[in-house]
């Protein structure tokens, strides 16, 4: 693993900004942010819950935009609890709703949910939106999204309205202390990147150089991050790309993953470890991909539901092959896990091994937040 520095500051706990240049030296700091996680007055009292990011965690904010990317019909939620669909691009629960599940807490509601109001702010809340990325370009064809700096701008209103509710204090407190998840990349590189031949960024960029420039944009929006008050971040990489019942579809004959789309996740995960507190999505996908029966999956390859190879085109509609077990399918939709998958990844976040979580895993870092 790489080696990484320490915060040359300590974190204060009322979360005001730091010197940028002290807070970040060198490379992004990954067990700073640890070390931040320690520092700022923890408790065992339920924490509070923000999600950024794209379609693997939104949990229905595009329901409330004018936009193509949605999961507002079924039979997307025909495992939820509810029966319903309700803009998580599952067929039941999304990685958030698994993780709060696990650590005690009340799923957060979409930013945008006329719902979220008094004291359901204090859970927390999520942010994402399906189809965006870490470049403002991405997902472009999906018209109304909440681009990653809208998301951003999103979380300091919120902090101003929790503000009217319990106080600029409190509300630091809460911010500092509450777990945060950002899930972004994929889309740079399947929804703009590889979106088309020859498209603008694969012209401007070669892939390596693409990277690094995805890499230096990602650090700004974590640094924002930083400076709105989070510091118990959890970072998930791409998973592996390639392999997704879209792209095989796209791109493979026999079933295989797509090359092309491998390599970029594997230049980019890489420079990823070295910067962030990291969930090694490749990683934790690719085990039951690359061997579906050990994990009670029939395929990894062919989706639950959809239509043409593999399940592969389009979103899942009413008009859809739909399996009669999703339990028995690693993919719910073509680009998305089901249910199932999102538990074995949650528990991987949970509980795995420096393999798929650096530097250490969340029940690791959230029972040094209980002896402090």
């Amino acid at each position: 693993m790489p080696e990484v520095s320490l915060l040359t500051n300590p974190v204060v706990s009322n979360g005001s900004p730091m010197d940028k240049s002290s807070v970040f030296a060198g490379s992004w700091l990954a067990l700073g942010l640890v070390l931040a996680w320690a520092l700022v007055a923890p408790q065992a009292e339920a924490r509070a819950f923000f999600v950024f990011g794209d379609s693997l965690v939104d949990s229905g904010n595009n329901d409330y935009l004018f936009t193509t990317a949605r999961a507002d019909s079924p039979p997307y939620g025909i495992d939820y609890p509810t029966g319903r669909p309700t803009g998580r691009f599952s067929n039941g629960l999304n990685i958030p709703d698994i993780l709060s599940e696990q650590i005690g807490s009340e799923p957060t509601l979409p930013y945008l949910s006329p719902e979220l109001t008094g004291e359901r702010l204090l859970v927390g809340a999520n942010f994402a939106s399906a189809g965006i990325g870490i470049l403002n370009d991405t997902g472009i064809q999906f018209l109304n999204i909440i681009r990653i700096w809208k998301q951003l701008k999103y979380f300091r209103q919120y902090q101003q309205r929790v503000s009217d509710l319990i106080g600029v204090e409190q509300t630091q407190r809460l911010v500092n202390q509450a777990l945060v998840l950002i899930t972004l990349g994929g889309n740079d590189f399947v929804n703009n990147y590889y979106l088309v031949p020859y498209s603008a960024r694969s012209r401007q960029f070669s892939l390596p150089d693409y990277v690094r420039y995805l890499i230096s944009e990602y650090r700004k929006v974590l640094i924002r991050l930083f400076e709105l008050g989070a510091r118990r971040v959890l970072v998930t990489a791409t998973g592996p790309l390639g392999c997704v019942p879209a792209e095989l579809a796209l791109r493979s004959r026999t079933g295989e993953c797509a090359i092309e789309l491998q390599r970029a996740a594997g230049l980019f995960n890489p420079s990823f470890f070295k910067l962030f507190i990291a969930a090694n999505a490749f990683g934790m996908h690719m085990d039951f991909i690359s061997n579906p029966q050990a994990y009670g999956f029939v395929t990894s390859k062919v989706a639950c539901c959809g239509q043409g190879p593999y399940n592969g085109l389009g979103l899942c509609t009413v008009a859809s092959s739909l399996c009669p077990n999703r339990n028995l399918y690693a993919f719910w939709d073509a680009f998305h896990p089901s249910e199932r998958a999102n538990r074995i990844i949650v528990q991987r976040i949970l509980t795995g091994s420096t393999e798929y979580m650096y530097p250490m895993n969340l029940s690791t870092i959230m029972d040094l937040d209980s002896r402090i």
